[in-house]
């Protein structure tokens, strides 16, 4: 298996996110950086060596942490919060709720290392993530799919009033070409590949393996849709619909639970459109996972890209 979890001929690019932070923040003086002692693992060192009068690390306190860009962000500055995706919704959740998401501040959440894209286990595995943020009232959620929509997202982040959450792989992430050619906005999913026989809703690294999928499928005389959901909340509903509709055959594919994220909304969203369709969820089915590379974590709990031409195969075969 090779070392990445996407396809091994997809171009990469490194520090994505910290790199548009500081082009950001040197355009806008009102954006700040704030982090919780992850801040080479969160690409924020980058902001610290290029403005170090507007990076602050609070240390091992997520929860104080976000008190402070609420405060922050009651007297106008933009506040980055960067961690790991499972410190910033597990541990800060009630001060997420109480003081970004009720009062609606404009607080920007940055998660990284999602699902199982870390080797540390249970407890740095963030799995219910989405789910959480969804949940939260007035909170936007995004997770874009590759490093150009990375960048885009951070701007459009900055220029959205009010709470946000976005989930993203650190480090390493793939370039995807189809991406390049759609300018992201929140709120729009964009089809990054159209067919006829089935859809594949994907969101995150999921995106790059719901290509690969549709590849292979291609093979097998199958034309699949992929389309990248970016925006988890609010939902694309009405394009979900169309596609729904269009094929009669769904897959979701996420990195994250089956239940509360992707597939969660993606069902809502057709069943209150009255769609019907023939249905399938790849994703981490109802169980923790344990510590490993993610490539084999990948493999084992079912995010694959043969996971995903199953699903399809699943929906379009009738079985």
């Amino acid at each position: 298996m090779s070392a990445t979890v996407w396809a091994t001929n997809t171009p990469t690019a490194l520090k994505a996110y910290g790199t548009a932070l500081v082009d950001l923040a040197r355009e806008r003086p009102e954006v700040v950086c704030i982090g919780a002692d992850l801040t080479g693992p969160t690409e924020t060192d980058l902001f610290r060596d290029s403005l170090p009068e507007r990076f602050f690390n609070i240390g091992m306190a997520e929860a104080n942490a976000v008190g402070v860009a609420a405060g922050m962000a009651r007297a106008g500055e933009i506040p980055f919060v960067n961690t790991f995706s499972v410190f910033i919704s597990r541990r800060a959740y009630d001060q997420i709720a109480m003081q970004v998401a009720y009062p609606r501040t404009n607080v920007k959440l940055v998660g990284f290392m999602p699902g199982l894209t870390t080797p540390g286990g249970v407890t740095h595995q963030a799995i219910e993530d989405v789910a959480l943020m969804r949940a939260l009232p007035n909170m936007t959620v995004v997770e874009p799919a590759d490093a150009n929509q990375i960048s885009a997202a951070v701007r459009a982040l900055a220029d959205h009033r009010g709470p946000v959450y976005m989930r993203i792989k650190r480090g390493e992430v793939p370039v995807m070409a189809s991406a390049a050619e759609q300018a992201f906005r929140i709120g729009r999913a964009d089809v990054v590949r159209e067919g006829g026989d089935a859809v594949i809703f994907a969101c995150g690294l999921m995106v790059t393996l719901a290509l690969a999928a549709a590849d292979e499928l291609a093979g097998q005389g199958h034309d699949v849709t992929v389309v990248n959901v970016s925006t988890l909340k609010p939902l694309d509903t009405g394009l979900i619909a169309e596609f729904a509709r269009r094929t009669g055959r769904v897959v979701t594919a996420e990195n994250h639970s089956i239940i509360g994220g992707l597939g969660s909304a993606v069902a809502e969203a057709l069943m209150e459109a009255g769609a019907s369709c023939r249905y399938a969820r790849v994703g981490i089915r109802d169980t923790f996972a344990e510590g490993a590379s993610a490539p084999y974590l990948f493999e084992k709990y079912g995010l694959s890209t043969q996971a995903i031409v199953d699903a399809c195969r699943h929906v379009l075969d009738g079985a």
